[in-house]
């Protein structure tokens, strides 16, 4: 039990301090953490739906595109985040890891609760915006720290095998920055799910980001709890990747952080 309490603490500290260091010495602070995502939100809305006049899709929740984006892009973020930020986070921490016993697992986590506190700062935004143009608060608001954990159990899996890989071989950073751009791609976040070919459909069913993404849109523009049928077609696959992810991800680091100290 002391054991446990020890990590909490720990990673509480952690998370606190990567959150302040963030933002030290800057005008506007934690403010940053909601500018970012929305000008990247007006970006990606100035060329899809100005320019390229892309619908959000019959499917859709909402005919704004506007909303469309910013509720498929919210679990991208915090998840990309996660990932991106994990591949170095070993290396950089090197110094602690070689001189003290310190819980190099918990790097990972730590990021993912950091980011997490942004996120959850940018999802009471959209709520408030959403409540604002469409009239409503999805009852479906409820299930979303169900869905978050399983968003990092899934992005913290991948952040362990990403961070211990980067001390063997340093091009991981990089080649993750590519493989995320790809992902990013070939998740229904700029466009509907029906939108994409037939002929590629069956990635969607084998990515997790898919799942997720829908669910996020659910919980924010939905206007109804989902039947329980369709609740479990999104919480089933999505629980069979993230615990899988997470589990798979744990016994890899493990396994790769015996060699930590000689490398490092």
């Amino acid at each position: 039990m002391g054991h446990f309490v020890k990590r909490r603490t720990l990673i509480f500290q952690l998370v606190k301090r990567d959150f302040q260091q963030r933002y030290v010495g800057s005008a506007v602070g934690w403010l940053w953490s909601l500018i970012h995502p929305l000008v990247l939100l007006a970006s990606y809305t100035f060329i899809f739906s100005v320019c390229l006049k892309t619908p959000p899709g019959t499917g859709a929740l909402t005919k704004d595109y506007t909303l469309f984006l910013f509720t498929g892009m919210l679990p991208w973020l915090l998840f990309s985040e996660t990932v991106h930020r994990s591949s170095g986070c070993i290396v950089e921490q090197a110094n602690l890891i070689t001189k003290t016993m310190f819980p190099s697992e918990i790097v990972p986590v730590s990021i993912f609760l950091s980011s997490l506190i942004s996120h959850m700062l940018t999802v009471a935004v959209v709520v408030g915006i959403v409540a604002v143009v469409l009239g409503h608060v999805s009852p479906m608001l409820v299930l979303l720290p169900v869905f978050s954990l399983l968003l990092g159990l899934f992005a913290v899996g991948i952040g362990w095998v990403a961070a211990s890989l980067q001390v063997y071989l340093r091009d991981t950073a990089q080649v993750v920055a590519v493989c995320l751009t790809f992902w990013l791609w070939l998740t229904p976040i700029f466009i509907g799910e029906e939108q994409f070919p037939k002929s590629v459909k069956f990635i969607l069913a084998l990515n997790p980001l898919a799942y997720i993404v829908q669910a996020y849109r659910e919980m924010l523009l939905g206007t109804k709890m989902l039947p329980l049928a369709d609740l479990a077609a999104l919480l089933g696959p999505m629980a069979a990747f993230s615990v899988g992810a997470f589990v798979l991800g744990g016994l890899f680091f493990r396994h790769l952080k015996r060699g930590f100290a000689d490398v490092l």
